[in-house]
């Protein structure tokens, strides 16, 4: 019975250690697979971005859908329009051969980012200024527009510039964005109020609730277009240089944007889209 019992034992004891050889073999292999993923992920996750938007067929990229000029939807068609619409097509085109295979959803400045992040979007056209602080969060292509801070005002308005922003006044923005972050700074003395996109900082501007509104000239000569009783102040108080943003570690697609963003400013594509949208050539 006794030496039974041993033999049982023994035969368990290897059985055990077999086992765990073997997991010990399986953690092993996953391990060197993870960092492989790892490492493609520092060089640029995006090589799985770009196969994911093939697989799927069509580029699915976040936009604002209530800026004229950029991005602006008609509520008679619903078609969305404008300057980063067709920067998103020529992405479409250059990715999957097709400028129509694309999906755009709808941003806010606030939006936008946890819609990158939570795999909603594969990229972000929707004048997002590069800044220091979202580069730890998102990636950014070379800059594809150029914009600087300033001012819409009622068209009799004495306001010219900021140094005509006196304390008591108010002026209106969109959550999240940095023009809110910039008027604070450079006009303390000013109220700032808030709204959860552009288009209701217009209306709330048009309604009396502020003096002007900000965001960058860009924009703003978007909304002056849509009513003349507006107009855009000459004075500009930043420098806004416009990204497309796009997930951490994704320097493969990081790198077909740029190139594509190159390619268009080599064979004149970009100046046509510029001047489509903006009634003038860009500045060289």
């Amino acid at each position: 019975m006794k030496k039974s019992v041993w033999k049982k034992v023994t035969g368990w004891g290897l059985v055990l250690m077999l086992g765990a050889s073997v997991l010990a073999g399986c953690g092993a292999g996953k391990t060197s697979e993870g960092a492989s993923q790892g490492g493609q992920a520092a060089s640029g996750a995006a090589a799985g971005t770009v196969a994911k938007i093939k697989e799927r067929g069509k580029f699915v990229v976040g936009v604002k859908y209530d800026l004229n000029l950029f991005g602006l939807k008609d509520p008679a068609t619903g078609n969305v329009e404008g300057f980063d619409i067709d920067i998103a097509k020529a992405i479409a085109k250059k990715v999957l051969g097709d400028e129509n295979k694309i999906e755009l959803k709808e941003v806010t400045s606030k939006t936008r980012i946890p819609m990158l992040k939570n795999g909603e979007i594969d990229a972000i056209i929707a004048t997002m200024t590069v800044t220091e602080e979202r580069k730890k969060e998102v990636d950014f292509s070379d800059i594809y527009f150029m914009a600087g801070q300033s001012l819409l005002v009622k068209k009799d308005s004495p306001i010219n510039g900021l140094k005509d922003l006196q304390k008591g006044m108010k002026v209106v923005t969109a959550k999240g964005s940095t023009s809110a972050k910039n008027i604070r700074e450079k006009a303390p003395d000013v109220e700032v109020l808030e709204f959860e996109n552009y288009a209701e900082a217009f209306t709330a501007l048009k309604a009396g609730q502020g003096d002007a509104l900000t965001t960058d000239n860009a924009l703003l000569y978007g909304m002056a277009k849509q009513d003349p009783n507006y107009r855009v102040t000459e004075e500009t108080f930043t420098e806004e240089p416009y990204g497309i943003a796009i997930n951490k570690g994704d320097a493969e697609f990081v790198k077909t944007v740029n190139d594509l963003l190159k390619e268009m400013k080599d064979n004149g594509e970009y100046d046509m889209i510029y001047e489509k949208w903006i009634g003038e050539k860009p500045k060289k």
